[in-house]
């Protein structure tokens, strides 16, 4: 039994190890078979990635933002109303004359039509605002992918200033630092900085601003912070620290700020200090040679690499985007077309030595307060559908240095944040700061080169840069020939008897070249697009006290009247082109208000004239007359807030902006109507002195800063005007009885009127602590006493007669 037991024992025993050996080649199996479904899995997983990826780099970069019809369409609803009720009001005005007081009425009924037909102007192309949205992750896949050489396009960034000593070095350095340090490749960057003074000191300035970006670059780039200019960021009033993990980013910021950055600026007040007195056998290079712009008016072209040459890399090696600084030829017997010559030659300059398909234009005191704002604007232009039809991609400017009330409207924020997102839905925004450089390349392929010479200028190496597709240099050029041809292309006499100015490059005949050149642009059926980022793209600064803000604002009406004096005045010019008919109504808008200055300022002097004089520009009213005026009022009151409630703007930046187009209006406008007439038909040269852009001062010091000019005379006298009529007119009411106060209150709205829309103005009068300068009060004065005289002339406080008139007959009665 035991035997048989053993047999059965070892008869099981075969069995199990037979089971065995089946679970183990089972096992082998299914492990193999495992193995091989990792690796499927792992292959599926690679795939799918791969076809994510694939997906997501063929989706748009951008995408368009409409504005939520429940808040728009009440807003166009409301402005067809508005339309419709002046039309009956101006029915109203028209058919009912003020016959004791004919002149008056005729002239308000001017004015009235003339601000009418402005805001109808002003108010039409903004029907399709929009807003775009961009997809960075989605550039970065598309043309930067692992291990591959990134494919973003090539940029040259262009920073012009004009005068050192007013435009303070530190700034410019700041924006230079700026851009060498934005998060792009760098070897796809180069930064040229325009000279026109031909300044040494703005030429040392920038070689130890670039030896100062070997350490600052790459402390950027480690800590990934914002903004990328020193100065702004070490001054900025916040948590430093937030979402920083780096354990040394303390102890790095802390030397950056004591001791590299403090010591840059040390070494730059010492330029600047030194160049404050020029001594009498001019400047001397550290070579020993004669500086070459030592007479600012007369001296040849001059370009220096500081970096991108050889050796030229940071702390850590690595290397560094190229920064050229560039001075063209001055001669006295030349035009120069100010900025606009000076950007022309940056462009020439560029195609010569870069070459780069797109170029960012910036002012010396505009830095960049996004270091992704390039990678922002390339999701536009590098767009395979959109990049084909845009000339630019233009940016919102913010400024730093405000005062929290914001005065003088200097952010403009009605100006940016409503009509520029108006005019992206139609053809773009009308200001530039990108360029587009292919549409050159497109329209030149098929051009002799007798052809090319007459448009572009005799320069074979520029003529060449210009059919290169997509940028770039020919291979295997010399560098010195390069420069060489550098210089040529920035000669006084290059763009003789060329296009430059006139159909090529930035266009000449305005101070304000950018809104001429982008209105070319726009004839010749370009779009543009406004890019709003999260962050600030870019920021600088503005004149915060009221003299230096006043002469920006002439600076620009008056550019906007040469171009209505010019033969591109959007009224009679590029018919034939491809402008929308709501963008040449933006354009018109543009260029003609300046001339409301004159209707707004009469208009402002009619109640104080009412109020001396008892009459008034508006008869007795019909119960429908008053039913259509109310409905004026309200109509006006609700457009406001509805497009307040579609753009998200504040009420209190409507009022500054309201203000501030009353207080521009009655002064720098109507100067610039009258500068412009001098200077286009009778060729008299007003000469704009370049602003002083500040460096350091106390907070908002500078907006009590007080500067006697011509600009403050017309509000100055309306305001006195206008308190002189409140005083005569309340004087007389008490004189003549209690039916004389209800026809008065009309006349005291619409003085106080004028006096809310000009308090900032009286405000900057006051200056610090409300301390009056005396020749304010000197005119005040003056004025006063001459208002004085009319108002005892008009006998106001004689009753009036309402028998036969009484005359005297002397000795003869």
């Amino acid at each position: 039994m035991a035997m048989g037991r053993s047999y059965i024992d070892n008869k099981d025993f075969e069995e199990e190890k037979e089971f065995y050996r089946n679970a183990v080649n089972l096992n082998e199996k299914q492990g193999k078979r495992g193995l091989l479904e990792t690796k499927d899995k792992r292959k599926d997983d690679q795939i799918k990635d791969d076809d994510y990826l694939l997906g997501e780099a063929r989706q748009p970069l951008w995408r368009k933002v409409a504005v939520p019809s429940s808040l728009i369409n009440p807003y166009r609803i409301v402005i067809i109303l508005r339309l419709i009720i002046l039309l009956f009001f101006f029915q109203f005005r028209i058919t009912t004359p003020v016959h004791d007081a004919f002149a008056l009425w005729l002239i308000s009924v001017v004015c009235e039509f003339w601000l009418a037909l402005s805001w109808f102007v002003d108010q039409f192309p903004k029907w399709f605002p929009i807003t775009r949205e961009t997809y960075l992750d989605r550039l970065s896949i598309r043309f930067e992918r692992e291990g591959e050489p990134s494919l973003l396009a090539p940029l040259d960034v262009f920073v012009t200033t004009a005068d050192p000593l007013k435009e303070p070095p530190i700034i410019t350095a700041n924006t230079v630092l700026s851009v060498l340090s934005v998060d792009y490749p760098v070897e796809k960057v180069t930064c040229y900085v325009s000279d026109d003074s031909a300044s040494m000191l703005l030429f040392d300035t920038l070689a130890e601003t670039s030896e100062f970006a070997r350490i600052w670059v790459p402390f950027c780039k480690k800590y990934n912070i914002e903004p990328r200019a020193p100065e702004f960021y070490f001054s900025q009033k916040i948590d430093y620290l937030k979402d920083k993990v780096h354990p040394t980013f303390v102890k790095d910021r802390r030397a950056m700020k004591v001791r590299e950055y403090e010591e840059f600026k040390v070494k730059i007040n010492a330029l600047v200090a030194k160049a404050q007195k020029k001594p009498e056998e001019g400047w001397v290079m550290q070579d020993g040679n004669p500086w070459p712009g030592n007479d600012s008016h007369d001296h040849p072209g001059m370009i220096k690499v500081y970096l991108g040459s050889s050796g030229a890399r940071d702390k850590d090696g690595k290397e560094l985007p190229r920064l050229v600084y560039v001075s063209r030829e001055i001669r006295p017997c030349y035009q120069h077309n100010k900025k606009a010559g000076a950007m022309n030659a940056l462009l020439r300059v560029s195609a010569v030595l870069t070459n780069a398909p797109f170029v960012l234009n910036l002012d010396c005191d505009h830095y960049t307060n996004n270091s992704k704002a390039i990678r922002e604007a390339m999701c536009f232009l590098m767009d395979p559908q959109l990049g084909k039809k845009l000339c630019y991609v233009q940016f919102p400017k913010r400024f730093d240095g405000v005062d929290h009330h914001d005065r003088y409207s200097n952010h403009n924020t009605i100006f940016f944040d409503i009509t520029m997102k108006c005019l992206d839905g139609i053809q773009g925004p009308i200001d530039e700061e990108w360029l587009d450089g292919y549409e050159e390349q497109e329209e030149s392929s098929f051009m002799s080169q007798k052809k090319f010479e007459k448009r572009f200028g005799q320069s074979p190496v520029f003529i060449a840069s210009t059919l290169m597709e997509g940028g770039g240099l020919p291979k295997g050029i010399n560098s010195r020939l390069l420069i060489k041809e550098a210089i040529h292309v920035i000669s006084c006499g290059y763009e003789d008897k060329t296009e430059w100015g006139k159909e090529i490059g930035w266009i000449y005949g305005s101070v304000t070249e950018d809104i001429l050149t982008g209105f070319k642009m726009h004839c010749r059926g370009w779009k543009s697009v406004y890019c709003m980022p999260k962050r600030a793209a870019f920021k600088g600064s503005v004149p915060i006290n009221l003299s230096d803000r006043l002469h920006q604002v002439l600076k620009w009406a008056l550019g906007s009247v040469e171009i209505f004096l010019s033969g591109h005045c959007p009224l009679w010019y590029g018919y034939s082109g491809k402008l929308k008919w709501l963008q040449r109504l933006a354009y018109i808008n543009i260029i003609v208000y300046p001339f409301t200055s004159i209707p707004l300022l009469v208009y402002c002097a009619i109640p104080a004239v009412c109020l001396l004089t008892g009459k008034f520009i508006i008869p007795i009213l019909s119960n429908l007359a008053s039913i259509w005026l109310m409905a004026l009022f309200i109509s006006i009151i609700l457009a406001c807030v509805l497009e307040l409630r579609w753009s998200g703007v504040s009420i209190q930046d409507w009022w500054r902006n309201e203000q501030f187009w009353v207080i521009g209006g009655v002064s720098a406008h109507l100067f610039a109507v009258f500068q412009g007439i001098l200077r286009v038909i009778a060729g008299v040269d007003t000469n704009l002195k370049v602003r002083a852009k500040a460096a350091e001062d106390t907070v908002f010091g500078e907006l009590y800063l007080f500067k006697w000019t011509t600009l403050l005379i017309p509000p100055t006298s309306l305001v006195i005007l206008n308190m002189v009529g409140i005083v005569a007119g309340i004087s007389n009411a008490i004189n003549n009885g209690y039916d004389s106060w209800g026809p008065l209150f009309g006349k005291l709205f619409f003085s106080f009127w004028v006096i809310m829309h000009l308090y900032p103005f009286l405000k900057g009068l006051m200056g610090r602590q409300n301390r009056t300068p005396t020749i304010v009060v000197l005119w005040s004065i003056l004025l006063a006493l001459i208002f004085s005289i009319i108002w005892v002339r008009i006998d106001i406080f004689l009753p009036k007669q309402t028998g036969p008139v009484l005359k005297q007959c002397g000795l003869e009665c």
